[in-house]
């Protein structure tokens, strides 16, 4: 991994203990890390991707709308953290690399240092069952 801050580096550690899916990013939206249960939904591994830009990972994964049009990167969760540094939420869906269709929620908030200054972003998601 890179040289982050602390605050990135606790985040990480943290998603390595969760059993849901969780990506990490920087301020300007390179995908940084993604976790196993994340690995599991989305068809492919960290260590096989690495660091994405966020032009790639907001469209490798193909999220799309509730009546599966395709979604633009600026209405997913991460992305409006991203440009607002505030936290969000949506529900839509996602075609993992392998091809399946999954309809998750997806929760992101910012990362903020001690000093105030932001530092990146997370987004924890989840399946959802209702259909």
């Amino acid at each position: 991994m890179a040289s982050h801050e602390i605050e990135i580096i606790l985040n990480r550690q943290l998603a390595d203990c969760l059993s849901i899916p969780v990506f990490i990013t920087d301020t300007i939206g390179n995908l940084i890390f993604y976790n196993e249960p994340a690995e599991l939904l989305l068809g492919t591994r960290y260590g096989e991707t690495g660091e994405m830009k966020v032009e790639t990972w907001s469209t490798i994964f193909k999220p799309l709308d509730e009546q599966k049009n395709p979604l633009a990167a600026e209405g997913l969760p991460l992305v409006q953290t991203l440009n607002d540094q505030l936290p969000h939420h949506r529900v839509f869906w996602i075609e993992s690399l392998t091809g399946k269709l999954e309809k998750i929620s997806v929760t992101s908030y910012p990362i903020i240092g001690r000093m105030g200054k932001f530092l990146g972003a997370v987004a924890i998601f989840w399946e959802t069952k209702d259909t």
